[in-house]
């Protein structure tokens, strides 16, 4: 997965979790987001997570049809809570 333009505006990558249904949100190089799909009425939702202190910025109640569709739904909630 590539990182969005927003992300990149501000010194942001992605890096790849271990499991393959999550990503990092890296800003300056630190690990500042987690990112994962996870299973959720059949098909999946998205879980947003700051790293630092596992407060979480997903809404909690969004379900996309694919794990894919699920992270890059989540990346789109962070970037809104973010206000970027």
């Amino acid at each position: 997965m590539t990182a969005p333009d927003w992300l990149k505006l501000h010194d942001g990558t992605l890096k790849a979790g271990i499991q393959p249904n999550c990503v990092f949100v890296m800003i300056g190089g630190v690990p500042q987001y987690q990112v994962e799909s996870r299973p959720a009425a059949g098909k999946f939702a998205a879980a947003v997570q700051q790293s630092n202190n596992g407060h979480r910025h997903d809404d909690g109640q969004r379900i996309y049809a694919t794990a894919e569709a699920a992270l890059a739904g989540g990346l789109e909630q962070l970037r809104a809570v973010l206000g970027w």
